[in-house]
């Protein structure tokens, strides 16, 4: 009965949202747009910082601005991005205000208001993972990369909706929130799982958002809403105080309008954690400052290799928008390596996955307060407490059984599999000496709202969530319907700080995004 309640509800929502189609908030969001003074509406780390600097702005009014851009916009818009908002933000804001006044200085990311995802711990503020078997769950410690953000000066300011315990690469639906919708198109999805952050970002809810990628969670939404969306290198970010969905391949990373604005981010969450054992290979791998190193003007002298394995499979919306992409690169002084190949890829793609999510969850649910609501995947399924349309995958992960001693279930640094995986695409890489290779972040268009089925096109968990390797998908034009599309950067492993110098040249000169259609 829960279960069919969950499913009623959730029908009921998605048509009176559905029934909203393109609402124009013109009016509202231009009233929005203003914080005093200051221009919220292309407002980034580096402007927000300038307005502290010369007493425009304060943290307090900045971080009420955006308190009242979430209460006017996201629910009233029909976008359901944002699910609970922090309290004591307001009063964070006052002491960071106070702060700057007594000592003159900034903090890296003094002020800065951040969207996190449902699945990121964050003490005094609800996490539930998208579940309601979590529901009412407060954790009493902030997970690392919550920890460094804080002491870097930043605010978490809301969290944000996601599909349900990451599951789901379509759509983001949880049994706490609902369906977020895409707010360049509201008949449409915004990928999952994180996208909820991915929405929040795009309607400049926030400057930070914050995503897991586990298969595509970070790079399909941000593809999905014209964003920028990082999957670091893994070992180079902690995984601590994240629920699980499959810590073989789990990964956090910033989705942000800007590529410097993710920099940013990376230069304070990157770094080795004693609780998180893998960030071990990660040690001497971060540099000082990845800012420092985006000093590009122009392409030349970069080599980019075409990954015409994957995009020959692309629809023909995104295909124009991929050439036009390639050319872009050419114009901006690249050399342009066409097509690039990997030998064997066919046969080295297949059979790397491994559903750890039973044995990960419990292992984390277990090492939580006495109060958590739930404490093994058995538990949840039998509350009953989760959307019906992740019913058959919590029971298929709960049959599973792990096959113990087998290489293709360890890391990405000792699984066989997944090293020479990583090593054809290295190799294939210097044999043609390019620095990153390129492919659509997705090969169709954005699905219908709801559209919880596997579909075909989600080209993000091919290559980096086994080998490890880093990928950024940044916007690379709109496809019919006002549909935003992504175009991904794949480079070696730990060389992040090269991928972001060669993105942020062909972000800062196409200028793909444009703000979404319910807002002017």
């Amino acid at each position: 009965m829960k279960i069919i309640a969950l499913s009623l509800g959730l029908l009921l929502w998605s048509t009176s949202i559905h029934a909203l189609g393109h609402q124009n908030l013109s009016s509202v969001g231009g009233q929005l747009d203003k914080c005093g003074s200051f221009d919220l509406k292309d407002a980034d780390i580096r402007s927000v910082h300038e307005a502290f600097l010369d007493k425009s702005l304060t943290a307090e009014e900045l971080i009420s601005c955006y308190i009242s851009r979430i209460d006017k916009i996201d629910k009233a818009a029909g976008i359901n991005a944002i699910t609970v908002t922090n309290p004591k933000a307001i009063e964070e804001a006052r002491l960071l205000d106070k702060e700057f006044k007594e000592i003159g200085k900034l903090r890296p990311l003094h002020g800065i208001p951040v969207i996190v995802k449902d699945n990121i711990s964050t003490s005094g503020i609800e996490t539930t993972a998208g579940s309601l078997a979590l529901k009412g769950y407060i954790p009493k410690k902030d997970a690392t990369i919550i920890k460094r953000l804080k002491a870097a000066g930043a605010i978490i300011l809301a969290k944000s909706n996601m599909a349900e315990w990451g599951i789901n690469a379509n759509v983001s639906i949880s049994s706490t929130a609902g369906e977020t919708l895409n707010p360049y198109n509201l008949k449409y999805t915004t990928a999952g799982s994180s996208g909820g952050t991915a929405a929040a970002i795009a309607l400049n809810f926030g400057i930070i958002g914050l995503g897991t990628d586990t298969g595509s969670s970070i790079r399909g939404p941000a593809s999905h809403n014209a964003l920028i969306g990082v999957r670091p290198s893994m070992g180079l970010t902690s995984r601590n105080g994240i629920v699980p969905l499959n810590l073989r391949n789990d990964m956090p990373g910033p989705m942000t309008r800007s590529m410097e604005d993710a920099a940013r981010v990376l230069e304070i969450i990157n770094g080795y954690d004693e609780k998180d054992q893998l960030t071990e290979y990660g040690l001497n791998m971060v540099p000082e400052s990845y800012i420092d190193r985006m000093n590009k003007t122009d392409l030349k002298g970069v080599r980019i290799g075409v990954f015409r394995r994957i995009s020959m499979y692309a629809s023909p919306e995104v295909s124009k928008l991929f050439e036009k992409a390639i050319s872009d690169l050419r114009k901006q002084g690249a050399e342009i390596v066409d097509p690039f190949e990997v030998a064997g890829f066919d046969s080295l793609r297949h059979n790397q996955w491994c559903p750890t999510f039973q044995e990960d969850l419990n292992l984390f649910l277990s090492s939580l307060e006495d109060d958590v609501p739930v404490r093994s995947l058995d538990e949840i399924i039998a509350s009953g407490k989760y959307s019906p349309y992740i019913k058959n995958d919590l029971l298929n992960y709960q049959r599973y059984n792990n096959l113990k001693g087998e290489n293709v279930c360890t890391d990405v640094f000792t699984d066989v599999r997944r090293i020479e995986f990583r090593q054809a695409i290295e190799r294939a890489m210097s044999i043609y000496r390019v620095s990153t290779i390129i492919y659509p972040s997705w090969n169709r268009s954005p699905a219908k709202a709801g559209t919880v089925q596997a579909i075909t096109g989600d080209n993000n968990h091919i290559i980096a969530p086994h080998t490890g390797q880093p990928a950024i998908t940044v916007p690379m034009g709109y496809l019919p319907g006002n549909l935003p599309a992504g175009l991904q950067f794949l480079g070696k492993m730990f060389e992040d700080h090269r991928l972001m110098s060669i993105v942020q040249v062909y972000e800062k000169k196409t200028h793909h995004r444009t703000h979404p259609v319910v807002l002017p």
